[in-house]
């Protein structure tokens, strides 16, 4: 059984929290980790996902170029916070081969 460092954990629940599009296997899989792993560090967490938004509505409808910003800003947010968890995640690997090595 692997040992993973705890802020790898919060971040895992984290990116799993902030993509309410996906399943807890696409984000595992995205992570290279095992889903049920996965499923008990956001158990553990007792994270949970926003059910919708209850916000009134804006007096106007966006219009398409704003709408398409918003999901390319948030999409982009989403891909940040992977490529940091992935960097931090080959750090932690690497310094586990290297130990392997010795």
């Amino acid at each position: 059984m692997k040992n993973y460092p705890p802020q790898f954990k919060a971040d895992a629940v984290a990116l799993y929290e902030s993509r309410p599009e996906a399943t807890i296997r696409q984000v595992a899989a995205d992570l290279g980790i095992n889903p049920e792993t996965l499923r008990s560090w956001v158990r553990a967490a007792g994270a949970s996902r926003p059910r919708g938004r209850r916000a009134e509505a804006p007096a106007e409808p966006p219009t398409p170029l704003e709408a398409e910003n918003a999901a390319l800003r948030k999409k982009v947010r989403e891909l940040e916070e992977e490529r940091e968890i992935l960097r931090r995640a080959a750090k932690y690997f690497a310094g586990e081969m290297c130990a392997v090595r010795r």
